[in-house]
């Protein structure tokens, strides 16, 4: 964690407001994440699957009195209005864009009225929203890539499964809730512990892979390279070839590191 409490302005990001006297049971039966419970200023991580359980989405939901935002991808935003609005049907429930500021905080201090707590893991510190702040985007997303969670651009949309792209790990699946749009892929997955590939971040000297790049044991596929910088990247791996295994790309040596807070949440699944 920072040593100073950093902020981050996050363009990359958009706001929707949901509300009316439906708001929650339609996204209830939409999204991974319960909002049944939610409460004003609380905030929610989640995702908006394909029906056969696929990512399309991630979203934050923020608890409003009179309903919430949906904080996503600001180049998805359009499309995802556009899919809620699909799915609306005869509900009573009002959908539409919302131009206030999202932003991040993190390291050491509080960043006061605005901001809530990440849902993800405590390293990540806080969201905020409504709330302009100076600062540099870059920052936040290294923050990101050195804690070794996966973002947007990694999982891209309808190429992998959420519990792939650790969702599960990081409270972005309910797995007590009811139904919901590609539910029963996401849970059949958990039950039956039908899962082979992660995303883990690797390590390696010199500048990043190109995305797509593969991960080799010898001259056996063990994953890809996604999205990284210098010295260090998301991939998407096989489990059952990267243990004690010499990993390559493109001729490199690269190795998988587990944050702590990623060894904790899979205990044995890759010990």
């Amino acid at each position: 964690m920072a040593d100073a409490l950093t902020f981050s302005p996050l363009a990359s990001r958009a706001l929707i407001a949901v509300s009316g006297p439906d708001w929650r049971g339609f996204l209830q039966g939409l999204i991974t994440q319960d909002v049944e419970t939610l409460k004003p200023g609380e905030v929610r991580f989640g995702a908006l699957l394909t029906p056969q359980g696929r990512l399309l989405h991630d979203l934050f939901v923020i608890g409003r009195d009179d309903g919430c935002w949906l904080d996503v991808a600001a180049e998805h935003r359009a499309a995802i209005l556009q899919r809620l609005l699909m799915y609306r049907l005869r509900a009573k429930v009002e959908i539409a864009t919302d131009d206030a500021a999202v932003a991040a905080a993190f390291g050491a201090g509080t960043p006061g009225e605005g901001f809530a707590v990440d849902p993800r893991v405590p390293e990540l510190g806080w969201r905020g929203y409504g709330v302009p702040v100076s600062g540099d985007e870059a920052a936040y997303n290294a923050h990101v890539l050195a804690l070794g969670l996966p973002a947007p651009a990694d999982w891209g949309s309808d190429r992998t499964y959420p519990i792939e792209a650790n969702f599960d790990l990081v409270n972005g699946i309910d797995f007590h809730k009811g139904c919901y749009v590609g539910q029963e892929t996401t849970s059949r997955m958990k039950r039956r512990g039908q899962i082979k590939n992660r995303m883990l971040p690797v390590v390696f000297e010199g500048p990043a892979p190109s995305p797509g790049a593969e991960i080799l044991v010898g001259d056996l596929r063990a994953g890809e390279v996604l999205c990284g910088a210098n010295g260090r990247a998301m991939a998407l791996v096989r489990l059952d070839r990267i243990e004690g295994a010499a990993l390559s790309v493109d001729g490199r040596p690269v190795r998988i590191e587990r944050p702590a807070w990623l060894s904790a949440a899979l205990g044995e699944e890759v010990a």
